[in-house]
């Protein structure tokens, strides 16, 4: 497996004026291999083919760093034209200063790693600020610019280690109030960084407004929003890191709802506090730490009404009339009362149970609609159902 540890440089004037030269140089051959890709009637040139043609042509200044910059732009085009062509998406874009892209590519035989040191050709040793905790083949490193400071995204190769998963299972209901809610009772609260920092995001984006666009001063205000957007994503990050890390840590068996993020953002009512609470993105750690610990992850059909249903399993009882407003589940069948997000996470967990033990005993990824893969760790139900599912509802 490939893993990635981020470490913040601390480069002096000098190295940081290399990072703009590189990253700039990667930014004009990006944009060049765009340029010529649409100008070519007929049939469209490879990305090899316009890196050969670049090659041939380049101006002298792109000599003064370190020729994987180059190398890395023309990488990153035929991913975007592999995209447009076989996933549908749209053509490649150009990419702009202004709009803060700066990065650039280091092949893994060009850069070496020493304690708190980064050597990168024609440049020097350059400070991290921590020692790279990766241990194993490196294979590649990506300078990037996040904010006011510099960072080294370090990939590396590591071997497989198989770590038999808890027995424990869990349904997890995400939301907007309480960012995850446990079926056990453990209750994640929404930290909401954006929504703490907006008032004062908002009074830089009306000092900008007033500034001269192209002027130093206008320059300085727009520095002090990007460092607050790097803040304010590094908080989010902070947090769904420690979320997922705690929950494929301690449960083996890791079930939530197949949400329509793409649909729910269609509500602009929600759409900024969906932003701010970044399902989509908890969703995704959630999947892929889960199989890094060899736990299974199951996704219950969206339409699932896991709300509406009364988790007593004596109980067939549903509450039609349950609004976004009603924060307490109450049947009306058996007289339950319940935390709904708590109700909700209950009925995920034996939803996603009953699926598995029914019709697919083992695997993991299944969402109740499509066949499972049948790789990584494949969790015996039978001793799920047994006796791995353990409600401390006291706990909430």
């Amino acid at each position: 497996m490939i893993r990635t540890h981020k470490i913040r440089l601390n480069p002096d004037p000098a190295q940081e004026t290399y990072f703009y030269k590189a990253a700039g140089t990667a930014r004009f051959a990006y944009n060049w291999a765009v340029a010529q890709w649409r100008a070519s009637g007929g049939e469209k040139p490879s990305a090899k083919q316009l890196k050969k043609q670049f090659n041939a042509q380049k101006p002298d200044w792109t000599y003064e760093v370190t020729k994987c910059a180059a190398e890395g732009a023309f990488m990153d085009f035929a991913k975007a034209v592999n995209k447009h062509l076989k996933e549908g998406a749209g053509e490649p874009q150009f990419k702009s200063r202004n709009r803060g892209h700066f990065s650039f590519y280091l092949a893994n035989d060009k850069f070496w790693v020493s304690g708190h040191w980064i050597t990168i050709p024609k440049l020097g040793r350059v400070n991290m600020a921590e020692k790279l905790r990766l241990h194993g083949k490196i294979m590649s490193a990506r300078i990037v610019r996040t904010g006011q400071h510099w960072y080294a995204s370090i990939s590396v190769e590591m071997p497989d280690k198989r770590i038999a998963p808890k027995a424990e299972a869990v349904g997890v209901d995400v939301g907007i109030l309480h960012l995850a809610t446990l079926s056990d009772g453990i209750v994640f609260d929404n930290e909401r960084p954006l929504k703490h920092h907006l008032p004062r995001l908002a009074k830089l984006q009306r000092v900008l407004a007033r500034k001269e666009k192209g002027s130093c001063n206008y320059e300085k205000i727009k520095a002090k929003i990007r460092h607050l957007h790097a803040r304010i994503r590094h908080i989010r990050d902070d947090i769904l890191h420690k979320l997922t890390t705690f929950i494929a840590r301690y449960y083996g068996f890791v079930t939530t709802e197949d949400l329509h993020i793409e649909g729910m953002m269609k509500n602009h009512h929600l759409a900024q506090a969906l932003q701010d609470a970044a399902l989509r993105r908890l969703l995704t750690l959630l999947e892929y730490k889960v199989a890094d610990r060899h736990g299974s992850f199951v996704k219950v059909d969206r339409f699932f009404a896991s709300s509406k249903t009364c988790s007593n399993p004596d109980c067939a009882g549903r509450c039609e009339d349950l609004t976004l407003g009603d924060r307490e589940f109450v049947c009306p069948e058996c007289g339950l009362r319940l935390d709904r997000d708590l109700n909700a996470s209950i009925n995920i967990l034996y939803e996603s149970l009953r699926l598995m033990y029914n019709t697919h005993p083992s695997g993991s990824g299944y969402d109740g609609r499509k066949q499972p893969p049948q790789t990584g760790y494949n969790l015996n139900i039978s001793s799920v159902l047994d006796g791995g599912i353990h409600f401390c509802i006291s706990e909430r």
